[in-house]
C-alpha cells in the first residue's frame, strides 16, 4: 500500500504557495506543476485536533466543510485567538490594512506586523494598501471606525471572492482605484487612536503573484473529496487556498481547505474522480423589474 500523507493546509511565502504535511515536510508550488493525489480508499474525514493536540474522539467531520475540526476542537484553537477576539494581551505591533477582492469589494482588517502581506495572500486579496501601525488594541478600534463611519466590512464570503476574480479590470490602476477612495476617507476621519501611526497609499496588487492574468477561467469547482477519489492537473494559477488546476474538464478550482483530514496517496494520469460543481457567477445588478 502506498505511502498515506496528511495535508496541514496551503500557505504562501514570498516564493509563492506551499502545501504542508503533518510532520513538516513542505511542497513548493509553481505554475505547471502537476498536482496529482488520490484520497486513501475505505477512509473518512476526520477531526485534526486543535493547537498541537490530536482529536481524542479522532471525530468525523463534513467532506464538504472547509473547516476540519470538530466543533469542540474548533472552540479550543480559536480559545486564544486574535481572529476570535479572545487574543487582546499581544504586546507586539499590529497592522490595519484595507484589501479589495473585485468590484464593490472591499474589507477592513488587522494583521500582525512580523507577518507582512502573507495574511492577505492568504485571504486571496487582489490588491491591498496599509492603513496604519500600532498597539493590538488600537487597531482594533481603527478597524471598528471604519466599519462604523464608511461601511466597510471585516469579512467578504470566499464564495464572492472566487466568483469575482473572473471579472477583474484588467489595469492594476483600476483594481486600486476603490481602496485608493476609501484610504482617503478613513484618514480624514476624526477618532483615530493616538498610537495608531497612518501609512500613506502605497497598493500592492497580487495579480502576477496569483498567476490570475494568464491563466484561463475556471470552469468548476471541486465539491468535496471521497474515500477512493482523485485529482490531478497542471497548476495554472492560486489565489488565498484555491488552486486552479487545468485538467481534461478544463480548469477546475481546488480549495485546499478541503485536504486536512484526509488521508492522501500519490497520483497520476488526468484524473477527475471527485464531486465537481459549476463555479457560481457573481450576481449583478438587475436593469428593470422585467
Amino acid at each position: 500500500m502506498a505511502q498515506a500523507w496528511r495535508s496541514a493546509g496551503l500557505s504562501w511565502t514570498a516564493g509563492g504557495p506551499v502545501l504542508i504535511w503533518d510532520g513538516g515536510r513542505r511542497s513548493a508550488l509553481t505554475w505547471g506543476k502537476t498536482v496529482a493525489f488520490g484520497v486513501a480508499e475505505g477512509g473518512a474525514r476526520t477531526c485534526v485536533g486543535a493547537r498541537g493536540n490530536l482529536c481524542p474522539l479522532a471525530t468525523r467531520v463534513s467532506a464538504r466543510s472547509t473547516g476540519p475540526r470538530c466543533e469542540d476542537c474548533a472552540r479550543l484553537d480559536r480559545a486564544h485567538s486574535v481572529a476570535a477576539d479572545t487574543l487582546a494581551d499581544d504586546p507586539r505591533p499590529y497592522r490595519v490594512y484595507l484589501a479589495w477582492f473585485g468590484s464593490g469589494m472591499t474589507k477592513v482588517g488587522i494583521t500582525a506586523e512580523r507577518r507582512g502581506p502573507a495574511r492577505l495572500l492568504e485571504q486571496g486579496a487582489i490588491c491591498f494598501s496599509w492603513l496604519g501601525t500600532g498597539p493590538l488594541m488600537a487597531a482594533r478600534r481603527t478597524e471598528e471606525l471604519l466599519r462604523a463611519a464608511l461601511r466597510v466590512p471585516d469579512r467578504i464570503p470566499y464564495a464572492a471572492k472566487r466568483a469575482a476574480r473572473a471579472a477583474l479590470p484588467s489595469a492594476g490602476e483600476e483594481r486600486a482605484a476603490e481602496i485608493a477612495g476609501l484610504h482617503a476617507r478613513a484618514l480624514g476621519l476624526t477618532g483615530w487612536p493616538e498610537s495608531l501611526e497612518p501609512a500613506p497609499f502605497r497598493p500592492v496588487d497580487h495579480v502576477e503573484a496569483f498567476g490570475l492574468a494568464e491563466a484561463p477561467a475556471p470552469v468548476g469547482v471541486v465539491g468535496e473529496l471521497a474515500a477512493g477519489g482523485a485529482l490531478s492537473g497542471e497548476l495554472v494559477a492560486a489565489a488565498g487556498p484555491d488552486l486552479h488546476l487545468a485538467t481534461d474538464r478544463g480548469v477546475l478550482v481546488l480549495d485546499t481547505r478541503l485536504l486536512p483530514g484526509w488521508e492522501l496517496v500519490p497520483g497520476g494520469g488526468r484524473r477527475v474522480e471527485v464531486p465537481v460543481r459549476a463555479l457560481k457567477e457573481r450576481p449583478t445588478a438587475q436593469d428593470g423589474l422585467f
